[in-house]
């Protein structure tokens, strides 16, 4: 387990700049202590530095994971976000939608959101802005990336996709033994 790098730290902060803007800052330096990313066989985790000082005495070829992942990186080094960060991005959201009922489990098997299940979407959210997906009885049920505006999501056809899919909680079911 390492320290990321100063190109992996940007491309990491990058991503979650797209979900969370400078909240960014809220969840380095928390009231309960400090947190910080590490690396760890390509996977991104956010742990406390009191975990970290305890980890330090476990060897590296024993080390599983630690904390929570927060993505993994491609072979092509991109940032590929999982859904175990999902708790941590969605009280900071800067840009929420809401789908409706009826639309909810589509989401959770991973299909897009169409126009026909957008219950509301912020006011201001641009086109291929981060946002967190949230039933209508607010609960986070994953993530994606606008496809439409606010302002263009008014005028689409009902089956026009307006968030594309990145991840979801079924995830935990479908791909549980990837999950780390």
């Amino acid at each position: 387990m390492r320290p990321l790098t100063e190109t992996e730290t940007r491309v990491v902060f990058e991503k979650l700049g797209r979900y969370i803007g400078e909240n960014i800052q809220l969840l380095v330096d928390r009231p309960d202590g400090t947190y910080c990313f590490r690396l760890h066989r390509d996977r991104v985790y956010y742990l406390s530095e009191k975990l970290l000082k305890v980890a330090a005495s476990v060897p590296r070829d024993n080390l599983v994971s630690l904390g929570t992942c927060f993505g993994k990186f491609t072979k092509t080094q991109k940032f590929r976000l999982s859904i175990t960060a999902l708790d941590f991005l969605a009280p900071y959201a800067k840009y929420k939608l809401w789908v409706k009922p009826g639309s909810e489990q589509s989401f959770l098997y991973g299909n897009h959101v169409l126009k026909s299940g957008l219950g509301r979407i912020t006011e201001g959210t641009a086109q291929y802005q981060g946002v967190v997906v949230y039933s209508m009885a607010d609960v986070p049920l994953g993530f994606g990336v606008a496809a439409k505006s606010t302002q263009e999501c008014r005028k689409v056809d009902p089956m026009a996709i307006v968030a594309f899919h990145q991840a979801d909680v079924g995830e935990y079911v479908r791909n549980e033994d990837t999950l780390t």
